[in-house]
């Protein structure tokens, strides 16, 4: 094997370990897995007829549900982005737009039952904080009408902060309206590295919000970063990394930037020739792994890291972690109900898209219409294989009398094609079969996403070229 590198956790066993070699076999690209069948198996075939049974059904099942709302509202353009987002300076748009969403949540609202607990709420965007202080008020106040929202310590009540559209009054009146948790948007600290992507966000800035967050309550904080920018060196990232630290979030986001101007027109604006080298761009990452479980992070997975403490890093360990269209999530049992533009909603048995453009969604809400334009029904096959995936990308390990008693099937027998193609990564001590378990082993952990890919029936014709690479 080549160069090789492994860091210890408290019971002595490497959390990880970084072997070039492996890497090089391995980093081919593939799904991120928020889903299984994966977005691109949608099909404009799926009717909102499809999508209103699902919700009956998920009706009947009854149960807490997650709720999701997509804010596509942003003042700057930051040049990296890959996000359904509408650039304006225009507040006054934000009114209308959360008018048509609370439309939208009427006819969800009844759809799926009015009487179940939103145990997990989420503004995504976009930036969520463009919304003026009324508009987010009237939001939340139309969803209490709408919904069961929840006051309980165990609720999970998020929102995507972007530090520079935050002035005294925002975090207060996030924090009035029922959110308990925030994530900011950072990216890097370097100076010249914000100026490269057009998100001029000075240090302070960030810590100012940050430590009012923790002053007035938000738990869970969480801190986005992007490895992979114009001007980045492993030297820099490494700088920006300390002062993450010394900022000390509940968990960290560390994303891989995926140059692609041709399908991304923003990014067209940064200069190829001032990106890190793929070299360069695993060097920041093994240093940033290293760096993180130093400072006593725990590696969740595909691109998260959480304090021993935090909620995520807790489900990890009691096999309770799950992960859906936000990532990494502790509410495992939660159907998705997604309002706005793009916005993707999920039941036991389907997942079902809005429309991406923006005057088309409109103009169906204003029709009184869902804005359903594609989905996928699951198929009984479709079902086991995500619950395998899901245990393997959540929990790193997979119980197949756990699997048993889920499904009634034999692991083995219904997966032996699977096992077969499966043995390399066993050599290459990627995985271990240890009997009762499948284990990912620290070699493995950092190509989740390759062993993930082996259980995906969707990818056996070793269709991945719609995909990101996986380091």
């Amino acid at each position: 094997m080549a160069s090789n590198t492994a860091t210890a956790t408290k019971n002595d066993l490497p959390a990880f370990i970084w072997d070039d070699a492996l890497i090089r076999r391995y980093d081919l690209s593939g799904p991120r897995y928020t889903s299984y069948p994966t977005a691109v198996e949608f099909t404009p075939n799926y009717r909102v007829e499809d999508m209103v049974k699902a919700a009956g059904r998920s009706k009947a099942a009854g149960g807490p549900i997650s709720l999701y709302t997509h804010l596509p509202f942003c003042a700057h353009l930051c040049y990296y982005c890959a996000c359904n987002k509408v650039i304006t300076k225009k507040r006054d748009k934000a009114m209308p737009y959360v008018e048509r969403v609370l439309k939208e949540a009427a006819i969800q609202s009844k759809l799926f039952g009015a009487d179940r607990p939103v145990q997990q709420l989420h503004w995504g965007g976009g930036t969520p904080t463009f919304l003026p202080k009324d508009v987010m008020q009237h939001l939340m106040a139309g969803y209490g009408e709408l919904f069961n929202l929840q006051t309980g310590d165990d609720r999970d009540y998020s929102v995507e902060i972007d530090p520079r559209e935050v002035d005294q009054d925002t975090l207060p009146t996030l924090w009035d309206l029922g959110f308990n948790r925030i994530s900011l948007g950072v990216q890097d600290v370097n100076p010249e590295v914000q100026k490269a992507v057009n998100r001029i966000q000075p240090r302070d800035m960030t810590e100012a919000v940050l430590n009012e967050a923790r002053r007035i309550g938000f738990r869970s904080i969480n801190l986005d970063l992007i490895y992979g920018l114009p001007y980045q060196t492993p030297e820099s990232f490494a700088e920006t990394l300390e002062a993450v630290i010394e900022m000390s979030p509940d968990r960290l986001s560390v994303f891989s930037y995926a140059h692609l101007p041709d399908r991304f027109y923003p990014q067209t604006r940064i200069q190829e020739e001032t990106l890190p080298s793929p070299q360069q761009k695993l060097t920041i990452l093994h240093n940033t792994i290293n760096r993180l479980l130093e400072a006593g992070y725990e590696y969740i997975g595909m691109d998260h890291f959480a304090k021993p403490d935090d909620s995520l890093a807790v489900a990890q360990r009691e096999g309770r972690l799950h992960r859906n269209f936000q990532g990494y999530t502790t509410h495992s049992d939660c159907d998705l109900v997604s309002l706005g533009v793009s916005a993707i909603g999920q039941t036991d048995d389907a997942y079902f898209q809005n429309n991406h453009d923006l005057p088309a969604w409109e103009a169906a809400i204003d029709a009184g219409q869902l804005a359903i334009t594609r989905g996928v029904g699951l198929s009984r096959d479709d079902r086991i294989r995500r619950w395998v995936i899901g245990q393997l990308i959540c929990q790193f390990r997979l119980d197949r009398q756990q699997f048993a008693d889920a499904w009634g099937e034999d692991f083995d027998r219904y997966f032996a094609d699977e096992l077969n193609r499966l043995r390399p990564m066993i050599k290459d001590e990627l995985v271990a079969d240890e009997g009762q378990v499948l284990q990912v082993q620290p070699a493995g952990r950092l190509l989740i996403r390759a062993i993930c890919q082996i259980f995906d029936l969707y990818r056996k014709e070793g269709a991945s070229q719609r995909f990101s690479r996986i380091i």
